[in-house]
């Protein structure tokens, strides 16, 4: 089903969560307690993050995933309603909506546990339920706080009906090569790709062009069709199997606070290749949008619209 415009939706498969954020001084090590300074409640975790980026940015988008039965659970539908983003495919479940205990340093660099409550309750059948949704879309977003039997079915049902997959592949863990196979665009940080690759192709870690090769290379080895390794400061580099090899600096910004700044990448490189853009026209305005969430506290209370976007690219 086409909008208003003529435009397919992006489908966000995954998490929503409840952050629960406090500041401190520094991040404790193991059997350390640290003050914190400052506490507040966002609306959070990885999938409704990806689709409230994707709304603010003015695009049709839907979310499938599951919430509680508990307080958090009015605040999460709200946040993504706020935005645009249509939860027709967000169930409920017995128990706690997923919750994340998000740690905040000065420089805005943040230490994360997540409690996945009912986002552990996404089942294959709920994607099959839901069949309708993702045959409409015209790209499915997707990360790894849901299971990975679902995950798997939910690649499979995608390859079916003939609608690429962008996967962020966080939190790192070993992935089917059938399923790696299916992925159009893989983007993990520089963490999550060394767990996929190993240390022998990162061993040198000088971020020159021909490691970055090596990375690529490394991923194209388990499968994945086109790579985007996003590199915090340093920017992020594309790579495909048909010879796009490019990188794509940062925007220099103050941050303030870095959390949801992938998701914020993620939804936008989605929305940029959904809006006609190429590959590295879309990392650009993937890392504007991401630039300017930074700058703000908080994950989807921090995502840029589509006028901030293209105003920092100008």
């Amino acid at each position: 089903m086409l909008d208003g415009y003529g435009r397919k939706p992006i489908v966000v498969v995954g998490s929503i969560n409840a952050d629960l954020v406090a500041k401190v001084e520094k991040i404790p090590h193991g059997g350390e307690t640290v003050l914190g300074s400052d506490f507040h409640i966002y609306p959070g975790g990885k999938g409704a993050n990806q689709a409230v980026a994707v709304g603010r940015l003015d695009y049709p988008v839907f979310m499938i995933g599951k919430v509680g039965c508990d307080a958090f659970a009015l605040l999460l539908r709200a946040s993504m309603t706020n935005a645009g983003v249509d939860i027709s495919g967000v169930g409920t479940a017995e128990g706690a909506s997923g919750v994340a205990l998000i740690e905040v340093d000065p420089q805005g660099e943040n230490s994360i546990v997540v409690a996945p409550g009912a986002n552990s309750t996404l089942s294959p059948d709920d994607i099959d339920a839901n069949e309708g949704i993702l045959l409409q879309a015209g790209l499915v977003l997707v990360q790894l706080e849901i299971s990975l039997e679902t995950v798997a079915h939910l690649v499979k049902v995608c390859a079916r009906l003939n609608v690429p997959v962008i996967m962020d592949p966080a939190p790192a863990q070993t992935l089917p090569l059938e399923v790696l196979c299916a992925v159009r665009w893989f983007t993990p940080n520089e963490t999550e790709a060394e767990f996929y690759i190993g240390n022998s192709a990162t061993k040198h870690n000088n971020h020159t062009k021909q490691d970055l090769r090596i990375r690529r290379d490394a991923l194209f080895a388990h499968g994945v069709q086109g790579v985007v390794l996003k590199q915090g400061l340093r920017g992020v580099y594309l790579g495909t199997r048909d010879g796009l090899n490019v990188s794509v600096p940062a925007f220099p910004v103050k941050a303030i606070d870095t959390t949801a700044a992938g998701d914020a990448f993620n939804g936008a490189f989605a929305t940029g290749l959904m809006l006609g853009k190429d590959p590295e026209e879309s990392a650009r305005f993937a890392s504007a949008a991401a630039a300017i969430s930074v700058t703000r506290a908080g994950a989807q209370s921090s995502m840029a619209s589509r006028k901030e976007t293209e105003a920092l690219l100008a």
